[in-house]
């Protein structure tokens, strides 16, 4: 029987605004996501995460879940505004938490992998400007100091940043997520900046600190496809993967951004002079691994009117309950074309998973044979691209919880424990179940996959 190697990391994951809920406890100030979630318009049914799962104060009950999934390791993100609820004010109670939760995980067996940030910036920040404003390099390097001081003697590996491209071009360029502004110049200052943070981030760790703690970056992938071999839609596919990946591959891998991008923005971005000498050597920094979340590929055709160029198509493939196109077999091209152009790190892919209509039955169970199809198919590539090589290192399934979905509210459930949000009562999905015989037995039972 086809079996992962042992020392192949399973684990599930998270991130703070998410599932902690408790935005008033513990000295936590207000993040931009407290603040986008109650304008009205911008998240679905007027949905915030002022509870969400409880995790805060549910977290050892959270941490037997992970304990009885038996996964090798657990990734949460740490919120910004627990640490430093005003601009150089430290909250020792926040970082009580983490200790906390990083403690019991220790003891549970799991391996905790941190990240510093996945987009809860503290409003005090983003009434300083914010990603648009270079001093934020500064602010989250204080940040990561104090995370790294308190907590990294426990902590088993660190992710700086969670998608990049999410925390600057889908929240400054397309608003879509907080702070919701509308300006492509901004999305660019943000995501060099985010960048220029993660670099220096990583030189604090290793170089001021001495830590010999793996660290990483997490990008979020979509491979861009064409909807045919068309001059326009060749056109289509390339300025979408250059707006998508190549952005934040190249400067990470390579040291610069990508030409024809540059081109393309000059048409709305008047002075690159954000990009200072020597930040893309401090964004190109050696980092010991490289995260990947992957959900879908990018489908895409030619739209004139649009200001790249591109717009999403329709495909005949199933789709998750996002809309988005269940496609394994691209991400092993994605992980082919990385190994081939950008890097030979061990690769975790730091998030994958599916959303879909899930429901309660009266007994308790809920029964989502499409997810547990989806995490099958995803960790069957995982394993082939294994088998030719690959190296990558580790899997870890989004979502452990149903959680807050974002734009999305509590409409979109990724979890493979079902919350229920009036009870904060947990469920165990069919594809929890699941995830568990795999992971007890390594392997897939190849023969269940169709």
């Amino acid at each position: 029987m086809a079996r992962f190697k042992e020392d192949f990391i399973f684990g599930t994951a998270t991130s703070s605004y998410q599932i902690e809920g408790a935005s008033n406890q513990g000295g936590r100030s207000l993040s931009i996501w407290d603040t986008f979630a109650k304008t009205p318009g911008n998240v679905w049914n007027g949905d915030h995460g002022d509870v969400a799962c409880d995790h805060y104060n549910r977290y050892k009950e959270d941490v037997q879940i992970i304990k009885e999934l038996g996964v090798d390791s657990y990734r949460f993100s740490i919120a910004w505004p627990r640490i430093f609820p005003e601009e150089g004010v430290y909250n020792e109670e926040g970082m009580d938490f983490y200790r906390s939760l990083v403690k019991e995980l220790r003891a549970a067996g799991i391996q905790p992998k941190a990240t510093l940030y996945h987009w809860d910036l503290p409003m005090w920040a983003y009434e300083k400007g914010g990603w648009v404003n270079r001093e934020s390099v500064d602010w989250f390097l204080e940040f990561a100091e104090a995370c790294f001081t308190q907590l990294d003697a426990d902590v088993e590996s660190w992710i700086t940043h969670n998608e990049p491209w999410c925390a600057s071009f889908l929240s400054y360029h397309e608003g879509h997520h907080a702070p919701g502004h509308q300006n492509i110049e901004e999305g660019l200052k943000a995501a060099h900046h985010i960048l220029l943070s993660h670099g220096k981030a990583v030189q604090l760790l290793k170089n001021k600190l001495g830590s010999t703690t793996p660290v990483g970056i997490t990008l979020n992938l979509a491979p861009a496809y064409a909807e045919s071999s068309s001059a326009n839609d060749q056109i289509a596919m390339n300025n979408a993967d250059g707006y998508t990946n190549r952005w934040f591959l190249d400067p990470i891998f390579k040291g610069s951004y990508p030409v024809d991008m540059m081109n393309l923005f000059s048409k709305y971005v008047h002075d690159f002079n954000f990009i200072q000498e020597g930040d893309l050597d401090t964004i190109s920094v050696a980092c010991d691994f490289f995260g990947i979340n992957y959900y879908s590929r990018a489908f895409v055709k030619y739209a004139g009117n649009e200001n790249f160029l591109f717009t999403s198509a329709h495909s005949t493939y199933k789709k998750t309950g996002m809309g988005w196109d269940v496609s394994p077999q691209e991400f092993k091209e994605l992980i082919y074309r990385l190994r081939e152009e950008y890097t030979d790190l061990p690769i975790y892919i730091t998030e994958n998973g599916a959303a879909y209509d899930d429901v309660l039955e009266v007994d308790g169970s809920v029964h989502d044979d499409e997810r547990v199809a989806y995490v099958e198919h995803h960790l069957q590539a995982v394993y082939d691209l294994n088998e030719e090589g690959m190296n990558i290192a580790g899997y870890f399934l989004w979502s452990l919880l149903d959680n807050f979905e974002w734009a999305f509210g509590y409409d979109k459930r990724f979890g493979i424990i079902y919350v229920d949000f009036e009870t904060q009562k947990r469920y165990w999905k069919d594809s929890a179940k699941r995830y568990k015989e795999i992971v007890q037995a390594r392997s897939l039972l190849k023969e269940t996959v169709q």
